[in-house]
């Protein structure tokens, strides 16, 4: 239940001059952020704490966000304030005032995004006696709020233009747009055109308390250009863990070729001719063919924009990817080209390791990056630059069931290869032939699955631990009994690139001496991507005709597999702090009930426990 009762009250009237020619088609209200727009954003947020009413002011383009209430789940609950002229922020609170005058009120600008605490903010504004609470934040660009050592408001320097004056020396923070105010704020505004300091200026000199509360360090982007924009896409992708989105309703897009941070909004077909790296499409900008490269691509104009300042990298470095590890991957430039740059933690044996495999696989033509240098001193090494398309993100655009499993194919040679010829020249690599994925590892596995996701995630405690013992040793004994290959460990469709149509193996230093099966469970059920069951038995036979593997080791692998995925997502989730591996949990769960099922009176314990997550 939303824990207040307070309105919110939305500008929205802007022109977004600084955003032309993107808002001479869409406000900046209704600007999409993976396919919702920013005011959706803002009001599911609120929502989450109030069921109150909403005021939005409206100027630009009113037509297109009236009709976007009026399909909206917020249309019985929005009150709209049209105004010719724009009345600012002060004018348009006075000209509200019937509606916003019975009651404390949140306003947020309706072009921030931010993951400022709504509940922070409200509680303490209600248990506090301020006329106005100011969500505030150290950002120097724009620090122009001068406040004293109790945090309240004194001054604003040029007010309305968020300009700091660098001649003074005080204490000051920069206002977010986003504040909660008392109804007397409103007696401080004069009718007509003003700006919101305005009020806060004339209420402090009133003896009125406007609080600065700090909320530094909180993600907040404002979209005022079309590089702050290209930020806050990127960054609502990196939160959710992806690379790619393509909105749902875009059918046809399979055989461009992507690369990079990519956005495809509604309404947009790509032919076979286009090709994208670090692109924005626009909702219904059908863009023609050719090549684009870090831009926003919208119905009739291409903005192009700067790589570094979008990605928020410095010294010329971009950090890459999006995956579990805990090792740092950089782009970086290398002669006249890029280059990937890994950086190490001191003391972590897994440099090493893949400093070795790399070379022992590429000495047998396994498809894995190029080592151009190392610098052992300082744990960092630099390989080929394969591009930012996963398998998983090169399935984000819808294709042909024939084009999948195609490329499913290429991906099952490549076990192979590490299945026969890899594994018959391991001697050449003794710190491989070394590392055996045996008994202990299997305990270890189903043991992380216990701690991590059942109790850490579902938070179920098992009962009759001891029975869970005898099934999962009976489960590693019978899994430690098969003879051993090279096996990757963690074949799947995140660490397999898509360079140029073709693909190659990354993230392999964890490689070890265990059963091939667990390779392809980990591949042909993938809880990152759904194979449908004909094409996953296609494929297995596929594999089957090269590098046979006895069935019974299969279902086992798959066990193991699925509650070391699921382990793996509960430690990543809820101890390093991904949230958004949370997402693949029910895929993941789906896929070990499935097949648990098919082994229920040899593991009736096992069977019980999961069926009831």
């Amino acid at each position: 239940m939303p824990k207040f009762s307070l309105k919110i009250f939305l500008p929205a009237a802007g022109l977004g001059e600084r955003l032309r020619p993107i808002t001479y088609h869409i406000p900046k209200p209704l600007l999409p952020i993976l396919g919702r727009p920013l005011i959706e954003i803002t009001l599911k947020k609120f929502s989450a704490v109030s069921s109150a009413r909403i005021g939005i002011n409206l100027h630009y383009k009113p037509e297109m966000i009236k009709e976007w209430i009026k399909s909206s789940v917020y249309a019985d609950r929005a009150e709209l304030f049209p105004e010719d002229p724009i009345f600012g922020t002060g004018g348009a609170l006075k000209n509200a005032e019937g509606f916003l005058s019975d009651s404390h009120f949140l306003v947020h600008n309706a072009d921030i995004l931010s993951d400022i605490d709504f509940v922070q903010l409200i509680g303490t504004h209600l248990a506090s006696e301020n006329i106005a609470t100011l969500a505030t934040h150290d950002y120097p660009k724009y620090n122009n709020v001068v406040i004293d050592d109790n945090g309240y408001v004194i001054d604003v320097e040029n007010p309305g233009t968020s300009t700091p004056n660098p001649d003074t020396f005080a204490r000051k923070v920069a206002y977010t747009g986003i504040a909660v105010y008392s109804p007397e704020i409103l007696k401080f505004l004069p009718n007509g055109v003003s700006h919101a300091t305005v009020a806060w200026l004339a209420a402090a000199k009133a003896g009125y308390k406007v609080q600065a509360l700090d909320f530094t360090g909180c993600y907040w982007n404002d979209i005022g250009t079309p590089a702050s924009y290209a930020s806050a896409v990127i960054d609502a992708l990196r939160n959710k863990g992806e690379t790619v989105y393509i909105n749902p309703s875009v059918k046809k897009c399979s055989l461009a070729e992507i690369d990079g941070y990519i956005v495809i909004e509604e309404g947009n077909e790509l032919g076979q001719d286009i090709s994208l790296r670090n692109c924005i499409v626009l909702p219904s900008s059908l863009p023609p063919e050719g090549l684009f490269e870090n831009c926003i691509l919208g119905a009739d104009f291409k903005i192009g924009l700067n790589e570094s300042e979008i990605l928020r990298s410095s010294n010329n470095a971009i950090l890459i990817g999006t995956g579990g590890s805990n090792r740092n991957y950089y782009r970086i430039k290398k002669d006249k080209n890029t280059a990937v740059l890994m950086k190490c933690r001191e003391g972590d044996a897994d440099y090493h390791r893949h400093i070795e495999y790399t070379k022992f696989f590429l000495r047998h033509d396994i498809p894995v990056p190029e080592l151009i240098e190392t610098t052992h001193e300082k744990m960092s090494a630099i390989f080929e630059d394969l591009g930012d398309i996963s398998l998983y993100s090169w399935l984000k655009c819808r294709r042909e069931p024939e084009q999948i499993e195609e490329m499913y194919r290429k991906v099952l040679d490549i076990a192979v290869q590490i299945h026969t010829e890899a594994t018959a020249n391991v001697s050449e690599c003794p710190m491989l032939q070394s590392r055996i994925f045996d008994y202990e590892h299997y305990r270890w596995e189903t043991a992380y699955f216990i701690e991590r996701f059942v109790k850490g995630v579902r938070n179920v405690k098992p009962k009759n631990l001891s029975a869970f013992e005898d099934e999962f040793h009976k489960i590693a004994s019978k899994a430690d009994s098969y003879p051993k290959t090279i096996i990757h460990r963690d074949f799947q469709s995140q660490n397999i690139m898509i360079h140029k149509g073709i693909p190659r193996l990354i993230d392999f230093q964890g490689a070890r001496m265990g059963l091939p099966a667990y390779d392809v469970a980990s591949i042909l059920w993938d809880p990152y991507f759904r194979l449908e069951g004909d094409m996953r038995e296609r494929l297995l036979q596929y594999y089957n005709a090269h590098s046979p593997i006895p069935p019974e080791t299969l279902i086992l692998c798959r066990l193991q597999r699925h509650m070391q995925a699921l382990g793996a997502y509960g430690f990543l989730s809820t101890v390093i702090g991904k949230k958004y591996f949370l997402k693949h949990i029910p895929e993941g769960l789906r896929l070990l009930k499935q097949d648990v099922a098919l082994v229920k009176d040899a593991y009736p314990e096992l069977y019980g426990l999961v069926m009831g997550l």
